[in-house]
């Protein structure tokens, strides 16, 4: 059965695919005891950040999906529900399934913004412009639990997916939870993991922003534009505080996820 082409939700042109969709997912075990509709995630999840599915790229219906790939519409389905709720894939009623090309942020886990990059696929880099060691103000002393006279690292970046900036992160953390700055490359979680001090718990609290002049400037939007800013307040195992945060990112390059559930 020839093979189904992958088309943008916004054209009505098919996008142009240096191989078939079939050829991107490669062949599935059948001979695994892993369910079907598992090993189907799994080939979505590598042929999407390998980049071999485009992003935008609408996905064939789930019944064309079915016969193609020889699996019944449930496995279909329960493969493509679970890689919504990764934010790989995005649904809109009218255009179907399509390959997500925006950064999203699930608020169910404790990630950082590197983690949450690499696991959608995208490309995260940093620049900065501030690194520096200084003694905490009587706010931020309040914030982190410290005594007077502690020193903090200040951090200040700009957050990149894929080589578009998205993201203003300031970040201040106890200079008594990482050695030194030169520590801090690419992942604050990264460096803070390996000294025992990766978050476990935080706290986050999100707000719609409009952009400053300044950081407009640097995200490159216009001043006034609408934003997301984003405040993180997040402890060690040990109970102690180990960062504080607070990033505005461009809304139309970012999206918020929480999966929710009846308490009841």
């Amino acid at each position: 059965m020839p093979d189904t082409a992958l088309t943008d939700p916004s054209e009505s042109n098919p996008i142009p695919q240096k191989i078939s969709l079939m050829e991107a997912l490669g062949p599935l075990d059948t001979g695994s005891k892993r369910p079907a509709y598992l090993m189907l995630k799994t080939a979505f999840r590598q042929a999407i950040r390998k980049k071999l599915l485009e992003p935008n790229a609408t996905l064939p219906p789930e019944r064309d999906l079915a016969k193609l790939l020889n699996l019944s519409r449930m496995t279909i389905r329960r493969a493509m529900e679970g890689l919504v709720e990764e934010g790989l894939l995005l649904r809109r009623r009218g255009s179907g399934t399509f390959v997500a090309n925006r950064a999203e942020k699930n608020f169910s886990k404790l990630t950082s913004f590197t983690e949450d990059m690499i696991s959608r696929g995208r490309k995260p880099k940093s620049e900065w412009l501030e690194k520096t060691r200084s003694v905490a103000s009587t706010d931020e002393l309040l914030i982190l639990g410290l005594s007077p006279g502690s020193h903090v690292y200040r951090l200040s970046r700009l957050r990149f997916a894929d080589g578009k900036v998205i993201a203003l992160e300031y970040t201040i953390v106890p200079a008594n939870c990482l050695p030194s700055l030169e520590v801090i490359e690419g992942s604050l979680y990264r460096a803070l993991e390996q000294v025992g001090n990766r978050p476990v718990r935080a706290l986050q609290r999100l707000r719609a922003v409009l952009f400053t002049p300044e950081q407009a400037e640097k995200l490159r939007v216009r001043t006034g534009d609408a934003g997301l800013m984003i405040e993180r307040r997040s402890s060690s195992a040990n109970g102690r505080c180990c960062e504080y945060s607070k990033s505005w990112y461009r809304s139309d390059a970012y999206d918020v996820v929480a999966e929710l559930n009846d308490a009841a």
